[in-house]
């Protein structure tokens, strides 16, 4: 594996890529200095001195890596410490920033590729063809198969949220041998029993609050990756702000669309919005925004952080 770049600059908004490409720095520079210190920033976590702090010269000669995401959100003043950072970068730091890709914060952009960055450009697919051949990437990784109409009836099942197809693709390559056809895929789809982000997120809108922990905690047990939980959650709390209150006169594809889901779908989630409320949907995608920083580093324990958005979720269920 070659040396990571002293600076890195990844650009996108599709999260699940932008994570994989921060972690395959992470195990770069890990690959030749295991016990690396990766401290991994959010702008809400990054003070005056923070910046100035991790990546100051270590008088112990130890490795960091610095990622700072979403940099486009930074403050100017905190934007204009990354600057001067950028202008003469240290030895013994690996610095990897993420943005957006948009207007916002383009002089960041300019000045790591002036720096010499390393460009990871994160464009997620946007089309059905695309995200099909995504499906088939993913099994290609895994040195699995999947054929042509059984990666297009994973996607028609599972909707168009990367995150979600990605987990799909886990489940699919880890429950199944040999490869993987149209008819696999509908019965993993039809009749799966085990825990997965999706029934944990499924029982926690609906307010069933002791089954939603028991999912929780078996899919966790299972391997599931926290982030992906989250994400379950999050389509979850998105897809019933759409059904609770739908725009008049908007087609059940449209609904559909908007909600991120297979058309399919929406009649389970008009059902589940049932005893929702503007209100707690609102309080609902707050916890799911706070347990997003604490996964990505702001707290020491995304299983406990998860155990609180279920629950409060649940709780959100039914408040005015």
């Amino acid at each position: 594996m070659p040396a990571p770049a002293l600076i890195t600059l990844i650009v996108g908004d599709e999260e699940l890529l932008v994570d994989r490409a921060v972690a395959a720095v992470v195990a770069a520079v890990r690959e030749s200095d295991p016990d690396v210190d990766v401290h991994d920033l959010v702008p809400a976590q990054v003070g005056p001195s923070t910046l100035v702090e991790v990546t100051s010269p270590s008088l112990f000669g130890d490795r960091r890596v610095v990622v700072l995401r979403s940099s486009q959100d930074l403050t100017k003043d905190l934007a204009a410490t990354v600057l001067d950072y950028l202008q003469n970068p240290a030895d013994d730091v690996n610095m990897v920033l993420t943005h957006a890709g948009g207007a916002k914060g383009k002089a960041l952009l300019e000045a790591a590729t002036k720096a010499k960055a390393e460009r990871v450009d994160c464009k997620g697919p946007k089309k059905g063809p695309e995200r099909v051949a995504f499906v088939k990437g993913e099994f290609a990784a895994a040195k699995r198969q999947i054929t042509p109409d059984a990666a297009e009836a994973l996607v028609d099942a599972v909707g168009s949220d990367l995150r979600e197809i990605a987990a799909a693709c886990t489940q699919l390559i880890a429950d199944t041998e040999g490869r993987v056809d149209a008819s696999a895929v509908a019965r993993y789809h039809s009749g799966k029993a085990e825990a997965s982000g999706f029934t944990v997120a499924d029982r926690a809108v609906e307010g069933r609050l002791p089954e939603a922990l028991e999912q929780l905690r078996w899919s966790l047990a299972v391997g599931t990756a926290p982030v992906l939980i989250n994400s379950a959650l999050a389509g979850a709390i998105r897809g019933i702000a759409v059904a609770a209150q739908p725009p008049r006169g908007m087609s059940e594809a449209d609904l559909a669309k908007r909600a991120k889901v297979p058309p399919w779908k929406m009649r389970t989630l008009r059902q589940q919005a049932r005893g929702w409320s503007p209100g707690g949907v609102t309080r609902a995608m707050a916890v799911i925004a706070e347990t997003d920083a604490l996964i990505k580093g702001a707290g020491r324990d995304p299983e406990y952080a998860l155990e609180r958005a279920v629950i409060e979720i649940a709780r959100a269920r039914g408040n005015r």
